[in-house]
């Protein structure tokens, strides 16, 4: 057995801004390190890659105990708005691209990445909804064969 990690797939299941970047840099990580990597996108995960959603993901301000501030001032109207923006600053100073230019970024660096189809299926979306650079809709099984002798990481 290599000691070398030579294919990742990683499984977004999150649609939040601080649920979708640790798969989006593993990725990226693993791509600068001429690994292979797969980037499956299931449930809210697939707001990462839906035109119309993949601009406005928010960091999850209630019940986040990594944010530490109480439930209760996480629920406050524009919370939710003022954390991301606060995050998005501090990821533009550490020059992390914005997450559809991120997304971009690892298409074209040789990432592949998916959808669930059991997901899509069950929020009645389309091909037609997500970015171009998706790679396809694929099944729980399809996944499981592409991850084949390589590591899986669910974020």
């Amino acid at each position: 057995m290599s000691d070398t990690i030579e294919k990742v797939s990683i499984i977004v299941s999150k649609g939040s801004f601080e649920g979708v970047y640790p798969a989006l840099i593993m990725a990226n990580g693993a791509r600068m390190e001429g690994i292979e990597a797969n980037v499956f996108f299931t449930f809210f995960g697939m707001d990462a890659i839906n035109k119309a959603r993949n601009e406005h993901l928010l960091v999850a301000t209630v019940g986040n105990p990594g944010l530490h501030i109480p439930t209760m001032v996480g629920g406050l109207p524009g919370m939710a708005s003022l954390v991301t923006h606060q995050m998005e600053k501090k990821m533009e100073e550490l020059d992390f691209p914005p997450i559809p230019e991120f997304i971009q970024l690892l298409a074209d660096s040789g990432a592949k990445l998916y959808a669930c189809k059991a997901s899509v299926d069950m929020f009645d979306l389309k091909r037609e909804d997500f970015l171009d650079d998706l790679e396809g809709i694929i099944t729980v099984g399809e996944f499981y064969k592409l991850a084949a002798g390589g590591q899986i990481i669910f974020t």
